[in-house]
């Protein structure tokens, strides 16, 4: 089979590699019918995840068709359309059964393109099968499906929810790549008052625009200013860092007020001050996280709803081969526009 396949910092290729095996079995073999990429892919040819290996096949996020299962696997079966999370799950240990996916203490948690081959090929090998994937209704695309196997659960959970929105609420977004836009978009379930969108590419403000914020604040603005005016001074109630570097996380703690959440999304990469001196007094609480995909199945009712359109982050489309051309695309957005891209089995 074909692969994307991690060569150090900066350095990845797509070539041949073996076909995965079922190793365990409570594993399962999907063929992979469609792809993306993640910005945490990015931050690891950036050098920002030294735990990933040469060698490793990158990617966490793909819908397919189960090919084969081992024989503890009771839930899925060969032909069956699913979702592979970007979360493994063994189902057993104590995180797993508190709903913290993303500790998983058994072996799961973040592997896939992490601390195992990923999805970013023609077939993945996807342990605790059972567990880490979902069964996809007739009626969900595998476009809209892709969607659920990251950003929209991390920006639920550990935007949305971790930063407790709620009705009325004011929320920023720092960063309106597709996190920060799959956060506006669930934000909105719990009908804040305003929801505002930080990010300097222009292109980007427009998504979020279109996507439910009611103020940009661009380059060259002052967002302070803005968030100070527009809430008579007090600050946001949520601010949701989206992007993963020391200024926009500090940007968040400055934009929140006495009382408020700041919810960490983005992946960082290197230190950030935290300002005790001044956040000590305010009552600020932020959080951190790794998404868990506990949310998935809700989602995934949402959208077979007709509740969640998540297509709508996705703005270019390639062939499962065309994988250099996505990451290059992918990976100059304020130049190609990119949100989401999409790779499909053609």
């Amino acid at each position: 089979m074909k692969a994307l396949i991690y060569q150090g910092p900066g350095q990845h290729v797509w070539k041949e590699a073996p076909d995965p095996q079922l190793v365990e079995p409570t594993d399962a073999v999907v063929r992979v019918d469609a792809v993306t990429i993640c910005g945490t892919d990015l931050h690891i040819l950036k050098g920002d995840v030294p735990a990933v290996r040469p060698g490793t096949i990158l990617g966490h996020e793909a819908v397919g068709t189960v090919v084969a299962t081992g024989a503890a696997v009771g839930t899925v079966k060969q032909g069956d359309r699913v979702l592979v999370s970007c979360i493994s799950a063994c189902g057993r240990c104590r995180y797993c059964r508190t709903g913290m996916y993303g500790q998983c203490l058994g072996g799961g948690g973040w592997i896939l393109g992490h601390r195992v081959d990923g999805t970013q090929a023609e077939y993945v090998r996807v342990p605790f099968a059972d567990t880490s994937t979902h069964l996809l209704p007739d009626g969900v695309t595998d476009e809209a499906a892709l969607m659920l196997a990251d950003i929209l659960p991390t920006a639920y959970e550990v935007g949305v929810l971790n930063g407790h929105v709620q009705p009325g609420s004011t929320v920023v977004v720092v960063g309106a790549g597709p996190i920060g836009l799959a956060a506006i978009t669930t934000a909105q379930l719990f009908t804040p008052g305003h929801i505002v969108a930080v990010d300097p590419a222009p292109a980007r403000l427009e998504a979020a625009k279109q996507l439910g914020a009611d103020l940009l604040v661009g380059a060259g603005d002052d967002a302070a200013a803005a968030v100070s005016e527009l809430t008579h001074g007090l600050g946001a109630d949520v601010a949701i860092e989206a992007v993963g570097i020391p200024e926009t996380f500090e940007l968040c703690t400055r934009l929140v007020r006495p009382g408020g959440h700041v919810a960490n999304v983005g992946v960082h990469g290197a230190p950030a001050t935290l300002h005790l001196e001044d956040l000590w007094i305010r009552n600020v609480t932020i959080t951190t996280g790794l998404v868990d995909t506990y949310s998935t199945p809700a989602l995934l009712d949402m959208i077979a709803a007709g509740r969640l359109d998540p297509t709508r982050f996705i703005t270019h489309r390639f062939a499962l081969d065309e994988m250099p051309a996505a990451y290059e695309t992918f990976s100059d957005p304020r130049s190609t526009g990119a949100l989401k891209v999409v790779l499909s089995r053609r």
